[in-house]
């Protein structure tokens, strides 16, 4: 989908929106408000309800008490913030016809130093006020799941005493800089990839010389660079302290390299700096062979696309063999000074997502758990003998606000095993739910070794006899465990519930979604077409026998198994 956005402003955003379209995101379409009319854009139509808009004010046009201050007035902190209230509620309201609005925060120049070394005197500093007002603004919008306050602080640091431009104001009312532009623009871009399901999930990283210095297989577990009194020692460990970071907002990691498995895996296991043990990476490929063969044969196992990985080396024949072998894997180039290597990391602006989740933050213990499974499934001599053993559970759940946001999530970043690859926003997604034709059913996946959390979807639309599956989708990480049955079985007793006879699924065809179809064939649906697949209610759909299902919906029966 061609990226697209609607800029409020309350200066001259023209060469914003330029720099917007033709650099950071080619070919995007950008519209801007007129000129400095930022409240009556606010009231009016918008430009759609499929449009992302961006509503960027200076402090002085919000609040005129924060204006009167910065000129060394005597105010009452409560006006201020009663109007960043007043402007807090014209963006909600903004906010009910656009797909997401982003608020940067409130700045200063740099060169303002207001009271000097009274700044954070509560009642006296501008400094502080600004504070309070940014923070009731993030307070007042906090609990809208469209609306993401962005830190523009960064941007005017990241720019220097160029950030603000008096000259550029007084001639053109652009009041920031290029580089202002620059780095705002790069944050925006992340985050409508993140809104997009476009964030990257996985970080595929080499080891010597990226996890600890030195070749391991030449020096030895005890000789590698690692920790210590040492500069480079201590940069790595931090390097590793950063991954291990991301792990916590659902980022998983993954090795590629070229060494002997038994040696590097004795430094993951033995070294006592090692930040990064093996619980922490979801898979390993540790040889000889081609790392764009390790690559891809990684992306299989993780059940995920290129385009949701990051491949980290510190060579750049190996880097260049990835980006010719996988196009789709960002691969950055890597500084040659560990030093830089954890600001590196975090100049990355491809995990941006739009929500943090249970699932997010636990998704570490479940790829293991999930390597376990595997190596437990290598030695059960047969499939079914395997998922007797699992133990496993599928509850089903109505969509309620407990589990809108993940729902949302799994709804925009699914491919493989999706069948409409529907996208909505979390409003969107609500409303259509508020529908009385329309019901949303979640699936959650436990067994014997842990909690998979909420995996699968079905969307279902009842028009009179017939109800239309909107949407069949299940996490790659709980494919080929008759998850997939047992979500049929629940959606075809809530047809009976309904008083429907026939349920009707029509499979969207894209380039990642062929699981899907692959499952529908082998469902037993009677095929109608080539995308087309009916099943008469009143006949029961079975639920396999070694899956226990936990109605918490009251309308799923376990008597049709």
């Amino acid at each position: 989908m061609r990226n697209r956005l609607y800029l409020i402003a309350d200066f001259n955003a023209d060469t914003f929106a330029r720099y917007l379209a033709n650099t950071a995101m080619p070919d995007a379409d950008v519209k801007v408000a007129p000129f400095g009319q930022v409240y009556q854009a606010l009231t009016g139509p918008g430009p759609g309800t499929d449009w992302p808009a961006l509503v960027w004010t200076q402090p002085e046009t919000v609040s005129d008490a924060f204006r009167r201050a910065a000129a060394f007035e005597v105010v009452d902190p409560a006006q201020a913030l009663d109007e960043v209230d007043a402007f807090a509620s014209a963006v909600k309201r903004f906010a009910q016809h656009a797909r997401s609005v982003f608020v940067p925060t409130w700045t200063q120049p740099c060169w303002e130093r207001g009271y000097g070394m009274l700044e954070w005197r509560p009642r006296v500093g501008v400094t502080h006020l600004l504070a309070r007002m940014n923070l009731a603004l993030a307070d007042a919008l906090a609990a809208e799941p469209t609306i993401f306050v962005l830190d523009a602080a960064r941007w005017l640091a990241a720019a220097g005493p160029r950030a603000v431009s008096l000259k550029s104001w007084y001639a053109t009312k652009t009041p920031f800089g290029p580089a202002v532009f620059e780095t705002a623009a790069a944050d925006l871009a992340a985050a409508l990839d993140g809104l997009g399901g476009r964030a990257r999930r996985l970080i595929i990283l080499d080891l010597d010389e990226v996890l600890w210095g030195g070749i391991v297989g030449e020096v030895g577990w005890e000789g590698i660079t690692l920790g210590g009194h040492d500069h480079a020692g201590e940069a790595f460990v931090d390097f590793q302290r950063a991954l291990k970071a991301l792990t916590r907002r659902g980022i998983q990691l993954a090795i590629a390299s070229k060494n002997d498995e038994a040696v590097a895996l004795e430094v993951i296991d033995r070294h006592p700096e090692m930040q990064l043990r093996r619980e922490d990476f979801a898979a390993w490929r540790i040889n000889w062979a081609d790392k764009g063969h390790n690559v891809a044969a990684l992306l299989r196992e993780v059940n995920l696309g290129p385009e949701s990985a990051v491949f980290i080396d510190d060579s750049a024949v190996e880097r260049a063999r990835i980006m010719n072998a996988i196009p789709g894997v960002l691969t950055p180039d890597w500084p040659d000074d560990p030093a830089r290597y954890r600001e590196t990391l975090a100049g990355l602006r491809c995990f941006d997502a739009p929500h943090l989740t249970i699932e997010d933050r636990e998704r570490k213990g479940m790829y293991t758990a999930e390597r376990v499974r595997k190596e437990t499934l290598a030695t059960a001599g047969d499939l079914e003998t395997w998922l007797r053993s699992l133990n496993m559970t599928v509850s089903v759940e109505s969509l309620t606000a407990a589990n809108l946001v993940r729902a949302t999530q799994l709804l925009n970043k699914t491919n493989q095993l999706n069948m409409t690859t529907r996208r909505l926003a979390q409003q969107e997604l609500q409303q259509w739910v508020n529908e009385p034709q329309n019901l949303m059913l979640t699936f959650r996946v436990a067994d014997r070794f842990g909690d998979s959390g909420l995996t699968g979807i079905v969307g279902l639309t009842f028009e009179q006899e017939t109800a239309k599956m909107t949407d069949f989708l299940l996490s790659c990480r709980v494919m080929g465990r008759n998850v997939e049955e047992t979500m049929l079985h629940a959606a075809v007793t809530h047809c009976r519930a309904r008083g429907v006879s026939s349920l009707v699924a029509e499979l969207t065809p894209t380039a990642r979604n062929a699981p899907c179809l692959a499952f529908l064939e082998r469902s037993g649906l009677t095929r109608t077409s080539a995308y087309q697949f009916r099943w008469d209610v009143q006949l029961p759909y079975g639920c396999p026998p070694w899956v226990n299902l936990d109605d918490r919906t009251g309308a799923v029966s376990t008597a049709d198994r």
